[in-house]
């Protein structure tokens, strides 16, 4: 099958994917203040953090555009599999279906098949969702089946849960309308939130301190994960500028849970945006 995976640069870069010359990324636009970057491969982490702690302000993000969009379809291939993060959090997900009808508009006889996925979610499960694609659609599966098995795959067989040193940046940037008006009033505790089936956040857990919270995290995904077969499942652990709170979360879940395999990789810009410094996000299959 010739095709290509284009995701928006919410999919945080797990390590398999430097090898893969049919995906492409569509970064969205990263602001604090003037100060206006993309968020692709040239993305800093750690200056990029560093810039967000020193302005008095809160970051700010802006969805691809759909000519952005079109212009990554306009590719060899015939079969495209777009990934977006979750329509509650973004308008990304609307952006790329109005990038398929300004694409088709303007190639009126091509022979695309496309398909726009909305993750439900981002960070790992969008890299999960693309590795799902690249083995299904590498072992020969039509594109119908394809769209089938990965649209019940985000729904039914992934998780995501996520933990924050500060909800400043959420609070302020409207992404916490979810959640009940009393959750607002513990923000100075850790919080512990999933991801819901509607590509909400809900509440799941909370501690005075971070290592306990992820010690609760970890508890929680075993509970989840218990009685199923991990051995062939993969877990990416996302951070933002906290390497060792992510390798100390990754022994807790090791010490209760056998994944086949656990990855930690850094936050993408929007994500390091609104995870903030020291945030922990994990995604995992089931």
């Amino acid at each position: 099958m010739s095709y290509r995976i284009i995701a928006d640069s919410c999919c945080d870069k797990t390590a398999c994917m430097a090898d893969w010359d049919n995906i492409t990324f569509v970064p969205l636009t990263l602001e604090i203040g003037d100060y206006t970057i993309m968020d692709d491969e040239n993305f800093n982490q750690e200056d990029y953090i560093k810039r967000t702690l020193e302005y008095n302000g809160v970051a700010k993000t802006a969805c691809p555009s759909p000519e952005a969009w079109a212009n990554a379809i306009d590719c060899e291939e015939e079969n495209i599999f777009i990934i977006t993060i979750t329509d509650k959090l973004s308008g990304t997900y609307n952006s790329a279906l109005q990038g398929v009808a300004l694409y088709n508009d303007e190639h009126p006889n091509n022979n695309k098949s496309i398909h726009v996925f909305n993750s439900l979610a981002t960070s790992g499960i969008e890299s999960l969702t693309a590795e799902k694609i690249k083995s299904l659609a590498d072992s020969g599966e039509s594109f119908e089946s394809i769209v089938e098995t990965v649209e019940d795959f985000i729904l039914n067989r992934c998780s995501l849960y996520f933990c924050l040193e500060s909800l400043d940046v959420l609070k302020k940037n409207g992404r916490l309308f979810a959640l009940a008006a009393t959750i607002l009033k513990k923000l100075r505790l850790k919080l512990i939130f999933e991801r819901t089936k509607e590509g909400n956040i809900s509440l799941a857990g909370q501690d005075l301190v971070m290592n306990r919270s992820l010690i609760k995290m970890a508890g929680i995904i075993a509970q989840k994960v218990s009685g199923i077969d991990l051995s062939d499942k993969r877990l990416i652990i996302s951070h933002v500028c906290c390497r060792e709170k992510a390798e100390f979360l990754k022994e807790k879940i090791k010490a209760n849970v056998k994944f086949g395999d656990i990855e930690i990789v850094k936050c993408s810009g929007l994500n390091s945006t609104y995870a903030s410094n020291g945030g922990i996000i994990v995604s995992y299959t089931s």
